[in-house]
């Protein structure tokens, strides 16, 4: 990682049904080995499915899923003198975003429904309503920095 200066940040384009740019963000974390194509359809196809199910809009479903899904404080390793200390910090705003993002679709691949479809969309569910994996590993993340509270005075 350089030290001189950071990369810029790519530019990315809203997604052709929605026009908003976290599901373009979503669909490319989704995507593998650059087939954006099937990316698209299962991304889609998990907001139908959405849509069928629940009667509500599936843009809303994931904003909600998002939201309880990214942690807003995690725990940071910080040598000392010798011994290493898990420091709770607050995370930042693409970090999170990102985080939730990555934690959605490992849920979802790790889902023992038949298609990533049906897989994706019941994550996504899931997370709306506060349960699932994806919600229990960012409640993990939470209970990590708790405990580790004491030692927050060591933040830089």
């Amino acid at each position: 990682m350089s030290r001189r200066h950071s990369a810029e940040k790519r530019e990315i384009l809203p997604d052709p049904k929605f026009g908003n740019l976290v599901v373009t963000k979503f669909m490319n974390s989704v995507m593998y080995a650059g087939k954006k194509s099937v990316a698209e359809l299962i991304v889609y196809g998990a907001f139908d499915l959405i849509e069928s199910k629940t009667k509500q809009q599936p843009l809303g479903v994931f904003q909600q899923a998002l939201d309880n899904v990214m942690p807003s404080i995690e725990v940071r390793s910080r040598r000392v003198g010798g011994a290493t200390y898990q420091v709770p910090v607050e995370v930042r705003t693409v970090r999170r975003q990102a985080l939730g993002i990555r934690w959605i679709i490992s849920a979802a691949r790790e889902r023992n429904e038949k298609t990533m479809t049906e897989r994706l969309s019941a994550e996504l569910l899931d997370a709306s309503n506060n349960r699932g994996n994806a919600v229990k590993k960012r409640e993990d993340t939470h209970r990590m920095a708790e405990a580790n509270r004491a030692f927050s005075h060591y933040r830089w």
